[in-house]
């Protein structure tokens, strides 16, 4: 924890930052390269093969449980996506890589590199809500976070409220409440437990990741539970005592009987479970069709007045202040809320990186004024969104999709189980054609909150996927979204996230459009929805796993799919693969290709990026344009823009690796330094990515 720090005393300047010293978190990563180029130097040519640039550990997939065997089969491989995942990553926390820079010894931290550990509080603090919380001796604070010697005040942190949908949270058709808790820390290993048999396992691991993010000192968690039905105490007591570092108390059960436990009703709980519906509407919130819990997780998180009051006065009223009864927690002032259905694996590198795009949209809007003209090649590129702070200017919220594992427990996918030698984590929700790219000037923030790096730097900006379509899951949840559509367009119901900032604009939307009525003029005025967008330079840290990893395989219906929007196209382009009959076993192909929507991470990295260079190639190129020509004319990709014959050099790939592992935000007082150049294309921040070279013949 970073309790005796005062971060706001400690300012660093860019320039102290250099390639020849760089920082010492980012010692791992120097050394990281040195093997990768060992290793490419030292191998034979006729041994290497394009996926050298891989590098990590096997690791062992466990899928089946064999009963002859009395073990759990298991395949190797890697699984070099830079998603997180809770099957490949043992330990709570992120990552290795967050857990040790979050966790590191405040009295390790150079006094000029402090700033890059506290950014996620600052970002925080800036995003969050003007109300700090009272953190004296006595206070609900200092009962659930301890208290310092000698100091009379806690030190504040990053108050985030956490809501978990559990509706279909089960053990096969029984609900998981009438089941009994895992015991915590049992002495004996647990025998292995498949993905699919229980909720308890995914609960257990999200409350595991929320206590190691209290474990920093930068995080203060509350966790809202939304039931459909009253569940058994044993169950609120176990949730208690899997946050121990966020205020919960440990298992009596565990503790010993003479453990000194207060009952769970006579202190403050990180943990507050809601029932949410009535004995009459308890069937409908069970519906997984109904849409009904998304609709309350919404109006617990937004809290918009209208709820309590229907005639709220839109120009008068305050949207920092909550009418929703003074006993929920989510009444209570908060900085960052998060919002989640059980099955969804939340860690403290996703909460890092949204607060660090919100920072970067936020900033981005901040350095413009709203009657500064936008220059003419930015209008006519196609591809540059300028933000401002105009009323009319687009109201952006960084968003999540989630991605399952191919797994072998769901026959319909088995074919998918490795491409070669490594795992992947697939999107269902999404395709290609879901999204465009977007180039967002200035959206880059520095340390110390929502502060400009950009200032006098040309092109300076970063890259982002802007969501042209409504996410599509399979059923049931494809009809809950169009009862209760998501609350950003392009977002996911399932998985999102809103700082205390956003919160209030998005009311002020909603309180406008409630006022307004069925007059369709003054709706029209009241601004839009926030619509999602994703970094490119940190794409797989939005990239949620769902955990049971079912839900590969499944069909999508007739009119319910991703890539709605160009149907025409992809049923032509289905139509000339057939005419081509250019695929063996063309049947069971094309089934493949076109029935289920089955999209790597590691693709959807590559379309984006490709994406994006294309559109700034075009832009470019403009009139001059060889209409012949097919591919890049003048500016390419430097990573994917490669015919894969051999490996590419050791730098690009160490780049790629550090881009799909957050690292280009988690270590962002580096690489947004400008000092080292070498990452900046991967990192999303390179608006002309790389000039291609033309090849002279010579004489």
């Amino acid at each position: 924890n970073y309790r005796h720090l005062d971060v706001v005393t400690h300012g660093r300047r860019l320039n102290e930052i250099s390639k020849e010293a760089p920082p010492s978190y980012m010692r791992d990563l120097v050394e990281d390269l040195k093997a990768r180029k060992k290793l490419m130097e030292e191998t034979p040519p006729e041994e290497v093969k394009y996926w050298f640039e891989y590098t990590g550990p096997l690791q062992k997939y466990f899928y089946r449980y064999s009963r002859s065997r009395k073990k759990a089969d298991s395949f190797e491989g890697r699984d070099d996506s830079g998603v997180v995942s809770s099957r490949f990553v043992e330990q709570a926390g992120g990552g290795t890589e967050y857990s040790k820079f979050f966790n590191r010894n405040p009295n390790e931290i150079p006094k000029d590199e402090i700033p890059a550990y506290t950014r996620l509080l600052d970002n925080c603090l800036a995003m969050g809500s003007t109300n700090r919380p009272n953190r004296s001796e006595g206070s609900v604070w200092a009962e659930l976070f301890g208290k310092t010697e000698g100091d009379s005040t806690l030190p504040d942190r990053c108050r985030i409220l956490f809501s978990i949908n559990t509706v279909g949270a089960g053990r096969g058709t029984t609900i998981l409440w009438e089941t009994r808790p895992p015991l915590p820390h049992s002495a004996e290993p647990r025998p292995w437990i498949s993905e699919q048999e229980t909720a308890a396992t995914h609960l257990e691991r999200n409350l595991q990741e929320i206590d190691a993010m209290c474990a920093t000192g930068l995080i203060a968690a509350r966790v809202q539970v939304l039931v459909c039905e009253p569940i058994p105490g044993v169950w609120t007591d176990w949730m208690d005592s899997m946050l121990p570092n966020c205020g919960g108390k440990a298992d009596p059960m565990v503790a010993g009987k003479d453990a000194e436990t207060n009952q769970l009703e006579d202190r403050a709980s990180p943990v507050q479970v809601v029932v949410t519906a009535s004995p009459k509407t308890a069937d409908v919130c069970h519906n997984l069709k109904s849409g009904f819990m998304e609709q309350r997780m919404q109006d617990l998180t937004l809290a918009p007045p209208y709820l309590t009051d229907q005639n709220v006065d839109f120009n008068s009223f305050d949207p920092s202040k909550k009418t929703t009864h003074p006993d929920l927690v989510s009444s209570d002032d908060h900085d960052l809320y998060v919002a989640f259905k059980w099955s969804t694996l939340i860690t403290i590198r996703a909460v890092n990186s949204f607060l660090q795009a919100s920072a970067d949209l936020a900033i981005a809007a901040a350095s413009r004024d709203a009657d500064t003209p936008i220059s003419k090649e930015d209008e006519e590129d196609g591809v540059t969104v300028v933000l401002s702070s105009a009323p009319s200017s687009p109201f952006l919220i960084p968003s999540f999709v989630r991605v399952s594992y191919v797994s072998e427990e769901n026959n319909k996918v088995a074919k998918w189980r490795m491409h070669g030698d490594f795992f992947h984590p697939a999107a269902w929700e999404i395709c290609k054609d879901s999204f465009d790219m977007s180039w967002i000037p200035n959206s880059l923030s520095g340390s110390g909150g929502v502060t400009p790096v950009c200032d006098g730097v040309q092109n300076c900006g970063q890259w982002w996927v802007y969501f042209a379509e409504e996410q599509m899951p399979t059923s049931p949840e494809i009809y809950a979204n169009e009862v209760t559509a998501p609350l950003v367009q392009g977002g996911s119901n399932y998985v999102w996230m809103i700082t205390e900032r956003q919160r209030q604009e998005v009311v002020k939307v909603k309180v406008c459009i409630h006022a307004a009525g069925d007059d369709k003029s003054k709706k029209d005025q009241c601004g839009d929805y926030p619509q999602a967008v994703i970094p490119l330079g940190d794409l797989e840290s939005f990239l949620m796993n769902f955990t049971p990893n079912t839900a590969l395989g499944k069909k999508h219906g007739s009119n319910r799919f991703p890539g709605y929007s160009r149907a025409e196209e992809r049923k032509r382009d289905r139509e000339k693969v057939k005419e081509r009959k250019q695929l063996k076993d063309q049947e069971d192909i094309e089934k493949a290709l076109f029935e289920y929507t089955i999209y790597p991470a590691a693709l959807f990295h590559k379309d984006a990026t490709i994406k994006a260079a294309r559109a700034r190639d075009f832009a470019l190129t403009g009139a001059k344009r060889d209409p012949d020509a097919i591919g890049p004319q003048m500016i390419k990709s430097a990573y994917y823009d490669v015919t894969i014959t051999k490996p590419r050099e050791a730098t690009s790939a160490w780049c790629q690796a550090i881009a799909r592992n957050g690292f280009c935000t988690l270590y962002a007082d580096y690489f947004r330094s400008f000092v080292d150049e070498r990452c900046m294309e991967a990192c999303g921040m390179l608006k002309n990515w790389s000039k291609i070279q033309k090849v002279t013949d010579e004489l």
